[in-house]
């Protein structure tokens, strides 16, 4: 009995370890006051619209995580600013004009600021910029649309009308209406300032990345490359989202990776010291986000790997969680609903996962032999489809089961399409003919990555 009770009693209790772990958990966010007051802000971008008592919750709870005084009023100081900018921005997002004109017909310029989707029933459908307002066009099939490029105005012809609960998904992109379109037509202007620079090096380079390579495959690289996947052919875009390859199509943060792997790499051959590889690799990624439409994936691929080559210029190497909350704050600054799109969730979900999971499940593998590319490779698809798979199955109902194989599979000939692509994209600012042999070559690993999807889509039970 005796031994019983002495052993009982030397081994700790899970009431007992509790308040242990958590004192080390407060101890590391203390010693980081940046990424508290970073996480506070963006705590008061996400609740303050939505959940005002979460706000109060989160000042109560700042000096139990912030621990000294000064550093508690900064943190509540950020959560209430992160509120307030929300409601700002909010405010200033939801303003509109066209109250008066809903429901009524009317004969407007719009500036295209997307390229037209096909509807499920027929037709297109495109936002676009009425004055200062993002606006929905919608088109039946009967009704052509011009071809123009993004930037481009048009006439249209139609009936404004306000948003309904079917159209919920037009929120987070700030669209105030709809324009049911009776005749779209080209007036032949294009914007001017950035915006128009803006729009010329885009359509220069989606010229480049159509030339040398069959209809299909231009489609691909361009989504590949620029993200753009509207003109997709219908069975390819579901052969992709059934093996878990959609990501492919989608600008995202290992665009950014690896386009600055391509300038560091390229940078060290020529000679370039560390300081210019790093202000080239900002500048492409500033100049990369709005080419690629500038949507909150992109956003946020950009403002990390930003962060991430300011702090080595710097000299300061950042955290990853930093970096990952920095990006957080600048998108919801800029959007605060950017928070309810799939395609933020999954974004930030992935690159949490990756963070999380990915040097754990990586470090094993090569401790069993597995070589580090290929255990590298096995991790980073692991813990991106963990940190997925939850959301895809809540927004899109439905789960790939064939994913992790899939982008395996791929992964080797991803890397060169997009480098040959950017290649591409870039050379064809100066001539469209000079771009042809980079999109042409590219040829090859994008058929590999088609043949992949569409084989992995096609398995039992995909």
């Amino acid at each position: 009995m005796s031994r019983r009770i002495t052993a009982r009693a030397g081994r700790p209790r899970a009431s007992a370890r509790l308040p242990a772990n958590l004192d080390n958990v407060l101890s590391e966010l203390r010693a980081r006051p940046l990424h508290l007051a970073v996480g506070g802000l963006v705590v008061g971008l996400v609740a303050g619209p939505r959940a005002p008592a979460l706000v109060l919750v989160a000042l109560a709870l700042c000096p139990l995580v912030a621990g000294r005084a000064m550093p508690a009023l900064a943190v509540a100081a950020a959560v209430l600013g992160g509120a307030l900018i929300a409601d700002a921005r909010l405010a200033a997002l939801d303003h509109t004009t066209l109250g008066p004109r809903l429901g009524h017909a009317t004969s407007v310029d719009v500036v295209l600021t997307e390229a037209p989707r096909p509807r499920q029933f027929g037709g297109r459908s495109a936002v676009v910029r009425l004055g200062s307002e993002r606006v929905l066009v919608r088109t039946p099939a009967r009704v052509a649309w011009p071809g123009v490029a993004v930037g481009q105005e048009l006439r249209v012809d139609g009936v404004l009308r306000s948003l309904r609960p079917g159209d919920a998904w037009l929120r987070p992109r700030n669209v105030h209406a709809v324009l049911a379109a009776e005749r779209v037509r080209a007036t032949g202007r294009a914007r001017g300032g950035v915006a128009g620079v803006l729009d010329g090096a885009r359509e220069r380079a989606q010229r480049a990345l159509q030339g040398g390579v069959p209809a299909p495959q231009a489609a691909l690289l361009r989504g590949m490359v620029l993200g753009q996947d509207e003109a997709l052919p219908a069975q390819t875009r579901e052969d992709f989202q059934v093996s878990g390859l959609a990501h492919l199509v989608a600008a995202s943060g290992q665009n950014v990776l690896l386009l600055c792997a391509l300038v560091f790499g390229l940078s060290a051959v020529a000679g370039v010291g560390l300081r210019m590889r790093l202000l080239a690799a900002l500048a492409l990624i500033a100049l990369y986000v709005p080419l690629a439409g500038g949507g909150p994936s992109i956003q946020r691929a950009g403002v990390m790997g930003a962060a991430g080559v300011t702090a080595t210029l710097a000299g300061r190497p950042a955290t990853r969680w930093y970096a990952l909350l920095l990006a957080a704050a600048a998108t919801l600054g800029v959007n605060p609903r950017a928070v309810e799109e799939p395609g933020w969730q999954m974004s930030f979900a992935a690159v949490a996962a990756i963070m999380a999971l990915a040097r754990r499940t990586a470090e094993p593998l090569r401790r069993r032999g597995v070589p580090a590319g290929l255990a590298e490779a096995i991790a980073l698809t692991m813990a991106a489809t963990i940190g997925t798979a939850p959301l895809i199955a809540v927004h899109f109902d439905r789960t790939s089961v064939v994913s992790l194989g899939a982008n395996l599979v791929a992964a080797p000939a991803v890397a060169p399409v997009m480098w040959l692509g950017m290649a591409a994209a870039a050379v064809g600012q100066v001539s469209a003919a000079a771009a042809m042999p980079f999109s042409a070559l590219a040829g090859y690993p994008l058929a590999f990555v088609a043949w992949v999807g569409h084989a992995a889509a096609g398995l039992p039970a995909a």
